[in-house]
C-alpha cells in the first residue's frame, strides 16, 4: 500500500465488522510483542541502551566512539541494548560482542536502512512491528542510556527517555549524550528558549542528562551514578 492509499483509507467509512476485526487482531499482534518482550528481557540482567544512526559508516569516528563506549561498559558489566540495525546500533553490539558481553538487539522492520547485524547475540536478538512496544523495552530493561548522533528516530527515543523520567513515571537512570559538537546546538536551545525565555521546563530538568566527549567520560557517568546508591552490575 502507498503513502497515498494509506492516506485514502483513513477517510473511508468503515462499517462495525470491519472495525472490530481488524483492530482486535491488531490488538493480538500488540500483545505477543510484549509477551515475548518481557519473558526475553527479564532476565538478562543490567544493561545500558546505546541509541544512534542507523546512517554512520564504520569508519565514523562516532561509530568508533560507539564501539569504544560498549565494550568498556561491558567490562564495567553492563550489557548492551541496541536497535539491532546497522550504523551506531551495530557499532554497540560490536563492542559488547569484542569482550563477551551480552548483546541484545531490538530491531524494527523497515521499508530502508534497517536489518539487523551480526553482533547480536541470537538468543537475545528480537524483531518488532510497533515502535511503540519496542521504545517500552528500551526503557524498562535498561539501567542508562547512551545517546549517539543520529537522526528522527534517536531524538524520539532520547525524549521519550527524559519525558518519563521528568515526570516520575520511571526512576531517574543516567543518560549521557556523546558528542558536543553535534548536541551543543540543541542543548544551548533547550536551556535558552524552553528554559529561560519560554519557561517550559525547570532549571533541574537540565540535569537529567550529561554532556560528554569520549568514552571514559561516558562509561564514568554510568558508573559514579549508580555507585552513589552503592549499586553494581552482577558479572
Amino acid at each position: 500500500m502507498t503513502g497515498d492509499d494509506k492516506i485514502r483509507s483513513a477517510f473511508e467509512n468503515k462499517n462495525w465488522n470491519e472495525i472490530k476485526t481488524q483492530n482486535s487482531w491488531q490488538i493480538f499482534k500488540v500483545m505477543a510483542e510484549f509477551v515475548e518482550g518481557f519473558e526475553k528481557l527479564a532476565k538478562i540482567g543490567p544493561c545500558v541502551s546505546i541509541f544512534g544512526s542507523a546512517r554512520t559508516k564504520p569508519d565514523h569516528v562516532y561509530y568508533k566512539l560507539g564501539e569504544e563506549i560498549a565494550e568498556k561498559l561491558t567490562r564495567k558489566g553492563y550489557g548492551i541494548i541496541t536497535g539491532g540495525g546497522p550504523g551506531i546500533m551495530e557499532a554497540g553490539n560490536k563492542g559488547a560482542r569484542a569482550t563477551g558481553g551480552k548483546s541484545v538487539g531490538l530491531n524494527i522492520v523497515l521499508p530502508f536502512e534497517q536489518s539487523h547485524n551480526p553482533y547480536i547475540d541470537l538468543d537475545k536478538l528480537m524483531n518488532f512491528d510497533y515502535f511503540f512496544v519496542r521504545k517500552v523495552m528500551f526503557l524498562k530493561y535498561a539501567q542508562g542510556f547512551v545517546v549517539l548522533p543520529g537522526g528522527f528516530g534517536t531524538l524520539d527515543e532520547l525524549f521519550e527517555a527524559l519525558t518519563l523520567i521528568q515526570t516520575k513515571k520511571v526512576a531517574q537512570f543516567p543518560v549521557v549524550l556523546v558528542g558536543t559538537e553535534f548536541w551543543g546546538g540543541l542543548v544551548d536551545w533547550i536551556q535558552k528558549v524552553m528554559l529561560e525565555k519560554e519557561h517550559n521546563v525547570s532549571p533541574e530538568d537540565m540535569f537529567l542528562f550529561k554532556v560528554v566527549d569520549t568514552a571514559d567520560d561516558a562509561v564514568a557517568h554510568i558508573v559514579e551514578f549508580y555507585e552513589k546508591f552503592i549499586l553494581k552490575p552482577n558479572f
